[in-house]
């Protein structure tokens, strides 16, 4: 594998460079995106190794932007040919228009994870030990429980981004994840638990056998919550969320309609409210790339831009956009490095990096004491979002009732229904306590998916709907 992609091209890197300038001439923005990438993954379940997948992939993507269209084609073969039926392709947008090619973004010296590739340690034997490990330690633990599924996955892309005026940028990128799942039982009843970590680092902070004891006794404890949940009521409540991973609904209902692209579109329930109150006042929500080996950050986007820390809700208060070049340029507003990508095969577009809500003034145990009654949404699982309306819904996968002030019963099957911008009126109270998620989360958008980090402090809700059991 050459050190460097561009040289991996049957042809002189000169000559690369004129056929990409000639292709983005008279364009307003374009790129030559080129990747190579390994990942791995194995997954153990019920007792034995299910599948080991291990996959290669190189390739590059040729785009100009000429306004709101874009030419973009994309090829595995890194050769002249391919690139000269690539930039036939792309330059069509360019028909009839004349652009000026837009500045490249700024430089970074900042480097937030290590080039280890990931996949070479442990070895393939030992990774498989481990996840047998996992599951006989389990089923050891407790004789409720009926199915293990326990899973590491490691990627290492590299990708390299050259610009019609000759600027380039680099980046390697690791990643990995542990996962693990325990169904338990009791007569004909079966509950499930999960937890998982993961972020831009080797696999030996994940995997350490206090590490991993503690994601697996996490996902054997919230089976058995669950095992012992009653159904949950459906009604109006005062809700609180937990710290950490229950983000991921900001993430939802609030991330996505502050994609630059639905609010230039016009197309996001935030579309033309900047400067106004979107959320109750004390709310304000971060997208942050910056963050040292998280599972969300990126030293550089897709595009080659720096990502940054962009304040998107201060105070209540709508004062940004997340925004890749393309549409930062149509607004008149500046790329906030949020150009994201799935691979060489797909095309940027304004996306999510670690999204998260900052912390307040309150404890956790003031804002649970002060509900009468309600619902503790601890764990969230699926959820569905509409941008254009807000409308969204979620499934609780941990939640229990609080009565007077206290965490009482485990409840099961809680569904909170609700609308972004409203919810987020809803908001009374900040928790002290801002948590990450554990590097886990993934994020789709038009058929691409990227990983995301999200979090948030404890909040409380006032007057959700939640969808249940009607008791």
């Amino acid at each position: 594998m050459s050190s460097r992609l561009i040289e991996s091209f049957d042809i002189s890197e000169e000559s690369l460079r004129r056929i990409v300038a000639d292709t983005i001439h008279g364009a307003d923005d374009g790129e030559l995106f080129l990747e190579a990438s390994e990942s791995e993954a194995l997954l153990f379940d019920n007792g034995r190794l299910k599948t080991a997948n291990y996959n290669t992939d190189r390739g590059f993507g040729l785009r100009a932007v000429a306004g709101e269209a874009t030419g973009y084609a994309h090829s595995s073969e890194m050769s002249e040919a391919a690139l000269l039926r690539a930039a036939d392709a792309v330059s069509a947008v360019k028909a009839g228009y004349s652009g000026k090619l837009a500045a490249p973004p700024p430089g970074t010296n900042q480097k937030l994870y290590g080039d280890e590739n990931p996949l070479a340690a442990p070895g393939f034997e030992e990774k498989a030990k481990l996840l047998q490990e996992i599951d006989v330690w389990l089923r050891a633990r407790d004789p409720r429980v009926r199915q293990v599924t326990a899973s590491l996955a490691a990627s290492w892309q590299h990708v390299e981004i050259l610009r019609g005026d000759g600027s380039f940028a680099s980046d390697i990128r690791p990643l990995v994840r542990f996962s693990v799942q325990v169904v338990v039982g009791d007569g004909d009843r079966q509950e499930t638990g999960s937890y998982g970590m993961g972020g831009r680092k080797s696999f030996g902070a994940f995997i350490a056998e206090d590490r991993w004891r503690h994601g697996a006794e996490e996902a054997l404890r919230q089976a058995l919550v669950n095992l012992s949940a009653a159904p949950a009521p459906a009604g109006t409540f005062d809700i609180v969320l937990s710290a950490g991973w229950p983000g991921v609904m900001l993430h939802e209902a609030v991330g996505h309609g502050l994609e630059g692209d639905f609010n230039r579109k016009k197309t996001s329930a935030f579309s033309g409210l900047m400067g106004q109150q979107v959320a109750a006042k004390g709310v304000t929500v971060v997208d942050d790339g910056t963050m040292t080996e998280r599972r969300g950050s990126l030293t550089i986007d897709d595009e080659g831009t720096p990502t940054n820390r962009t304040v998107l809700i201060e105070d209540g208060k709508l004062v940004g956009y997340m925004q890749d070049r393309q549409n930062a340029r149509l607004m008149g507003m500046e790329a906030t490095g949020n150009g994201r990508r799935e691979s060489y095969a797909h095309e940027p577009m304004p996306r999510m990096t670690n999204t998260y809500m900052t912390a307040g003034n309150h404890t956790p145990e003031e804002i649970i004491s002060s509900v009468k009654k309600g619902i503790y949404a601890v764990s969230f699982g699926g959820g569905q979002v509409d941008i254009t309306s807000g409308k969204f819904v979620f499934a609780c996968t941990e939640a229990y009732m609080i009565e007077n002030g206290k965490v009482t019963t485990p409840i099961k099957g809680a569904m909170l229904i609700g609308n972004g911008p409203d919810a987020m009126h809803r908001v009374s109270m900040v928790g002290n306590d801002m948590k990450l998620d554990t590097g886990i989360g993934m994020c789709g958008k038009a058929g691409q998916g990227v990983p995301v980090g999200v979090g948030q402090p404890h909040l409380r809700m006032d007057a959700m709907t939640v969808g249940g059991t009607q008791m």
